[in-house]
C-alpha cells in the first residue's frame, strides 16, 4: 500500500523553536529544501476562478530558482474546484492525488471524458486541453500540480492527454539494485513528443543512489513517503515525506534511504529539447 504526506495547514504554537520543523529550510545557488513545515496557513496562496480551494506554490520561474516549471500543492474543499482551472494556453500540467477524491473532466461539457481521482492518481494534460476539477466529495482533496510552458518542435506531435492510477504502472528497478531503486515512469521515456517527465522514484530500506548525479535536467522532489539523508551540491541534508528539494541543472545529487520503510519522491526533470539559447 502506499502513502503520500498531505500538508494540513495550521500554525506553529508561539512556543516553538524557530529552528523546529520549519527551520531546516535552505536556499542556495544550486539546490532548495522546502520543509514540510513551512506548508503552512500564512503561506498558502489562491488562484482566481477556483472556488473553495487554497494551495502552496513550492516552485515557480524564478532568477536563481526554478527555470522550467512551478509545482503547487492544491487542498480543495468539498464543493470546490474550477471550470477556468489555467488561462495559459502553453501550460502543460501533470496532476497526481494525494488524498480525498475529485472528478476531472478532460474535453469540453457535451463530449468531455470524466475521471474519478482518488489518492494516486496521475493526469497528464498536453497545452490547450479544456479540462475542468471538481471535489464532489464531503472532504477535501488534495493534489500536487506541475505546469511547464511546452516546447513545440516542428514535425513533431503534441501528446495526447490521459489518466492512470499508480497502481497500475510498474515499478522497473534500475540495473544491479536488486531491487531496491526502482522507477514508475508514466511516460516512454523515448518520446520525444513529451518535453518533462514526472515520475515516482522508490527506494526500499538502506537504497541508495551511489553516486553523485551531474547531468542537465532540472529537478523537483517531493517527498511522499520515508525518510532519506540526500546529497545536494556538497552538503548532505536530511529529509523526510513532506519535504520539497529543488536541484538547479548540474547540481550533483545522490541518496541513502534512511527509515524503517520505503523512500518515495515526485520527480519533475525538463528532458527530450535542446537547451535554449537565447530568451
Amino acid at each position: 500500500m502506499s502513502s503520500y504526506w498531505v500538508p494540513r495547514g495550521g500554525l506553529p504554537s508561539q512556543t516553538d523553536l524557530t529552528t523546529g520543523q520549519s527551520g531546516r529550510a535552505v536556499f542556495t545557488e544550486a539546490y532548495a529544501v522546502i520543509p514540510r513545515g513551512t506548508l503552512s496557513d500564512i503561506t498558502a496562496s489562491r488562484l482566481p476562478h477556483w472556488d473553495d480551494t487554497r494551495l502552496w506554490v513550492i516552485a515557480r520561474p524564478l532568477s536563481g530558482f526554478a527555470e522550467t516549471f512551478s509545482q503547487y500543492v492544491v487542498e480543495v474543499a468539498a464543493g470546490g474546484g474550477s471550470d477556468r482551472p489555467d488561462a495559459d494556453p502553453h501550460a502543460e500540467s501533470v496532476l497526481f492525488v494525494v488524498d480525498g477524491a475529485a472528478e476531472l473532466r478532460v474535453g469540453d461539457e457535451a463530449g468531455g471524458e470524466v475521471h474519478a481521482m482518488r489518492a494516486g492518481t496521475y493526469a497528464f494534460l498536453p497545452p490547450g486541453t479544456t479540462w475542468t476539477l471538481r471535489n464532489t466529495s464531503a472532504s477535501s482533496a488534495t493534489f500536487h500540480w506541475i505546469r511547464k510552458a511546452y516546447e513545440r518542435v516542428d514535425g513533431v506531435e503534441v501528446p495526447e492527454p490521459f489518466v492512470v492510477h499508480e497502481d497500475d504502472v510498474a515499478v522497473e528497478p534500475m540495473p544491479d539494485t536488486g531491487g531496491a531503486w526502482g522507477t514508475q515512469r508514466f511516460v516512454d521515456p523515448l518520446d520525444v513528443r513529451h518535453d518533462m517527465h514526472v515520475n515516482i522514484v522508490s527506494f526500499e530500506p538502506g537504497g541508495a543512489i551511489p553516486f553523485p548525479e551531474t547531468h542537465v535536467m532540472e529537478h523537483g522532489l517531493y517527498v511522499l513517503e520515508g525518510k532519506a539523508v540526500y546529497l545536494l551540491n556538497q552538503d548532505w541534508v536530511e529529509v523526510e515525506a513532506g519535504d520539497f528539494m529543488w536541484l538547479r541543472a548540474f547540481c550533483p545529487q545522490a541518496c541513502y534511504a534512511g527509515g524503517p520503510g520505503r523512500f518515495r519522491y515526485l520527480l519533475y526533470k525538463d528532458v527530450n529539447r535542446h537547451p535554449r539559447l537565447h530568451p
